[in-house]
């Protein structure tokens, strides 16, 4: 199975993931030793490089204090407002 294409989903990810991180106050590292994954690979997830897979995200949710769930809501709400607010090159 190919990696997803989807930029926007991709960096909505990335910016949820590292905005509730900061919210916590945690470091990249206290988060990949909270969900027994490398540092690196959350730099990565962050960058929007790297994808996770669906048991690594319930892993990730958990470490970030949210069920799969509520990480899924605000990521929908990150990459709603991401697609409001990207021109669409058509005059109004």
């Amino acid at each position: 199975m190919r990696p997803s294409r989807n930029i926007p989903l991709i960096q909505a990810f990335s910016a949820v993931l590292k905005a509730r991180r900061l919210e916590l106050g945690m470091t990249q590292e206290d988060l990949a030793g909270a969900v027994e994954l490398d540092r690196p690979y959350i730099t990565m997830l962050e960058a929007g490089r790297k994808q996770p897979t669906v048991s690594v995200l319930w892993r990730i949710a958990a470490g970030l204090d949210l069920s799969a769930g509520d990480l899924a809501t605000r990521v929908d709400e990150q990459l709603t407002r991401s697609t409001r607010l990207r021109p669409t090159g058509r005059a109004p």
